[in-house]
């Protein structure tokens, strides 16, 4: 039985190795991307026919305006990394920044003389980084309480954890998560995951007995022993 606990809390820790979200996310008119990215903003519904439209960084800085002619770049610090699509008014910005950070606004003049904006916020985050599980333990009769901390520094970010039944409910969920280990009843693993819109990391603690966790040779061993299990019957599967 403990064996099978410690297998499912090493396959929930391969389903949640840690992966990247894509670099553009877009949520309505928001978007969010990594530092170094390439972002294009764009309207769907831009009027087909229009007279001139401006880009701007924020309400009173212009980055371009075309009209008629050939767009016109101004001496703003997206000179050199941004370029118009006149027709469909996209804007594509280079080597993008935290600093980038905005609500950009598009303005455009219709042929009729009406005049229309849109707005779309863009956030630029660095993604997360792996958190470390901090356990303190707290022992009253033969029950153990635990408080499981999941750090990370200098990060805005979301906490799910899990365990062997899946995920705990929403109201426990935080950077700080509270279990009681019984000797009838505890689980084997407790895995924390962080996320941004852009990112996401996991760790996992493993446990072979109330409050005393597995060592990271014991864990590293059955590892690889589940990699080899796996490894086999995928070649199975194609013979």
């Amino acid at each position: 039985m403990c064996s099978r606990r410690r297998e499912w809390s090493l396959s929930l820790e391969i389903l949640l190795l840690p992966h990247l979200f894509l670099a553009i996310s877009i949520q309505g008119h928001s978007k969010y991307a990594i530092p170094g990215d390439n972002v294009t903003l764009h309207i769907s519904n831009l009027p087909k026919n229009h007279k001139s439209l401006t880009w701007f960084y924020t309400t009173d800085q212009k980055i371009v305006e075309w009209e008629f002619d050939e767009p016109m770049y101004f001496n703003t610090k997206f000179k050199n990394r941004a370029t118009l699509h006149p027709q469909s008014g996209a804007l594509f910005i280079r080597n993008i920044q935290k600093e980038d950070s905005s609500t950009y606004l598009l303005r455009v003049l219709k042929d009729n003389g009406d005049e229309k904006e849109w707005k779309i916020s863009l956030m630029v985050l660095d993604p997360v980084q792996k958190p470390v599980i901090t356990v303190k333990k707290l022992w009253e009769m033969n029950n153990c309480k635990l408080m499981l901390s999941c750090v990370i520094q200098d990060q805005s970010v979301n906490y799910t954890w899990y365990w062997e039944s899946g995920s705990f409910p929403k109201q426990l969920q935080g950077s700080v998560l509270q279990v009681v280990h019984t000797p009838e009843n505890y689980s084997k693993s407790y895995t924390c995951q962080v996320s941004n819109p852009v990112s996401s990391q996991n760790s996992t603690i493993n446990f072979t007995s109330p409050c005393v966790q597995a060592s990271s040779s014991e864990v590293a061993r059955t590892a690889t022993w589940l990699v080899i299990i796996v490894t086999t019957l995928l070649n199975l599967l194609w013979i």
